[in-house]
């Protein structure tokens, strides 16, 4: 059959053709009609009909696990958990978060009930342990992790002060006898907290220096600080970052290098990585590239005055804060500044050092193979995050021994430098690592295109539809073009964190307008709209089975959805037992 000489079949018989194949076994289907085994058996049938019927662009090469067009389809239509098959209703207020464990067997959810509920994953789901955190002073519980291997859980809340002060904390639980071992204070609450390893935390502090200016530092915590502390540091000092325009470090989570060179699924073909969007690059806020001169101008600010160095490179941020201050000493800044412009500008030049490439003696080799990035997000323009920063954990930073303030530094390092800083130009509202940590997403709404910030209180309003970008962790770049489908509708001021989730071959995310969804990573679509009656703020794959999808939602209950493949093997009914013909033949004779 040559698909040149046969008209393109419309989606209903598409549909009608694919539940025929999938129920009946082809070569039977051959011996009824020749017409139906053409069809199961041309490829290059499958791939035209794979093509219109996805809407994929015919540049884009077929899934590389799959070995024919059929398969692929197959999966796309049949291996997607968008079948719901069990509603739970055991949380009285909103569900804010989901998380698996390692193995799968085991998940936790969070809520504004203030509650934390951990759950056994079986074919009917049931409720193994909740945690009322109510009884520490907490507002709410926001955020869950397992450590890796499955006997801790971190638990991220909002915990009530003196003077109904509020600020982050977070408690280690034991899954043994779901005992709290520890607390550890968080401030930010929205840095949430997330293992290194299997016994050590990152939290964050932060510090005000001025009106819009401050420093996050973030801690290594041992999640067992009992009596031994006395004699064992339980935290230590990891990094301490400059922040500016009011911005603060969020959203913290570690990325393990180690499988950078074989990954799960490459992203990177070839018309994808043309199609990178150019805003969404990686620069250096020390350097004096293109990137850096092409970036709006603020309205009212001078440009730093550069001097040059002794050996004909440009000036250290101390020449142009030296330079800056005497500008304005002798008059020759205008118009006057505000008390506000003027914290802005001195925080800049201070901060012209603040990303460089950490040093090749630090690095470690790659027989090691322990590589880790804590990634965060931040900002400099204003106080909503807008730019993730990556910054390499070194060994001797990964356990709580040594100095509790870190290693000594350098009297011209008082802030640490960031190694990378990626700029999303939007306000970002999630993110999450695919299961090998080679590729970062991240859920955010668009600034204006134009747009220029001149007061960092009033950032630029947001756009509703969400932009879910892809970062390979190996390049520092765009792969993608951003994904599109879900939308979000609170203003900048009001705007909250939505949880996305990666597997092996889909990303999901939640949305503001009352579902899910669900896109395929290699082809870049959007396959399913999982329905809720209210927000879906979180999704989690398990990650042993990616045809299994749990939703979190304003509406008080947790989601279960499997893909119809799975729901077939689950609910197939027995077959009858056949009667035998010669049982026939007897009761005929008789």
């Amino acid at each position: 059959m040559d698909v040149g000489d046969s008209p393109l079949l419309p989606d209903s018989i598409l549909y009608e053709i694919f539940l025929y194949l999938d129920h009946v076994d082809v070569l039977s289907v051959g011996l009824v009609c020749r017409q139906w085994h053409a069809v199961a058996r041309d490829e290059f049938l499958w791939k035209e009909l794979f093509y219109r019927y996805y809407r994929v662009s015919r540049e884009v090469p077929r899934h590389p696990a799959a070995v024919s067009w059929y398969e692929d389809f197959q999966r796309l239509y049949d291996t997607i958990p968008c079948v719901e098959v069990q509603t739970l209703r055991e949380h009285n207020d909103q569900v804010l978060h989901l998380s698996f464990s390692h193995t799968g067997y085991l998940f936790a959810s969070c809520s504004k009930d203030c509650t934390v509920k951990i759950w056994n994953n079986e074919l009917a789901i049931s409720l193994l342990h909740s945690s009322n955190m109510r009884l520490y002073n907490w507002s709410y519980t926001q955020f869950s992790q397992f450590n890796s291997d499955d006997t801790l859980l971190l638990v991220s809340g909002v915990f009530v002060g003196p003077r109904n002060c509020t600020s982050g904390e977070i408690a280690v639980i034991s899954l043994d006898n779901f005992t709290l071992l520890s607390r550890v204070r968080n401030k930010p609450y929205d840095v949430f907290g997330c293992w290194l390893n299997e016994t050590n935390l990152i939290s964050g502090n932060l510090h005000r220096i001025g009106h819009i200016t401050s420093c996050s530092v973030l801690w290594l915590n041992n999640a067992f600080q009992g009596v031994e502390s006395e004699n064992v540091n339980v935290v230590k000092r990891l990094f301490k970052i400059q922040n500016l325009n009011a911005s603060t470090i969020r959203t913290v989570m570690v990325a393990d290098c180690s499988r950078y060179d074989a990954p799960d699924l490459l992203l990177d073909y070839k018309e994808q990585l043309a199609a990178a969007a150019a805003p969404y690059q990686v620069f250096d806020l020390g350097s004096d590239s293109e990137e850096e001169e092409a970036k709006p101008k603020q309205k009212g600010m001078p440009e730093p005055v550069a001097q040059a160095s002794p050996d004909g490179g440009s000036g250290t941020a101390e020449d142009g804060l030296q330079q800056f201050l005497d500008d304005i000493l002798e008059g020759r800044v205008m118009p006057v500044m505000s008390e506000s412009e003027l914290e802005t500008k001195v925080a800049e030049l201070l901060a012209r050092n603040r990303t460089k490439p950490p040093e090749l003696n630090q690095l470690p080799t790659s027989a090691s193979n322990k590589k880790k990035y804590l990634i965060f997000s931040t900002g400099c323009l204003t106080y909503s995050p807008h730019q993730i920063g990556i910054k390499q954990i070194l060994p001797h930073q990964m356990t709580t021994a040594g100095p509790v303030l870190g290693e000594e530094r350098r009297s011209d390092e008082f802030f640490d430098s960031l190694d990378h800083v990626i700029d999303i130009h939007g306000h970002i509202i999630g993110m999450g690592l695919s299961p090998d940590h080679r590729y970062l997403y991240v859920n955010s709404r668009s600034w204006p295109r134009d747009c220029v910030i001149s007061d960092p209180m009033q950032p630029p309003p947001i756009a509703e539809e969400i932009d879910l970008h892809v970062f390979d962790l190996k390049t520092m770049k765009e792969v993608k073009r951003a994904l599109r489908s879900h939308r979000a509708y609170t203003p900048n001021d009001e705007c909250f964190f939505i949880f996305l989730d990666v597997s092996r071959d889909f990303v999901a995310s939640g949305a503001e307008d009352h579902h899910g969804y669900i896109w395929d990573r290699h082809y870049n679509i959007c396959l399913a709209k999982l329905q809720h009656d209210d927000v879906v703020n979180s999704v989690a794959f398990s990650p042993i089975e990616q045809e299994l999808l749990l939703t979190a939602s304003d509406d008080t209950t947790i989601k279960v959805w499997r893909s119809p493949r799975t729901v077939r093997i689950h609910h197939a009914r027995k077959p009858k037992p056949r009667k035998l013909l010669f049982s026939w033949l007897l009761n005929q004779q008789s």
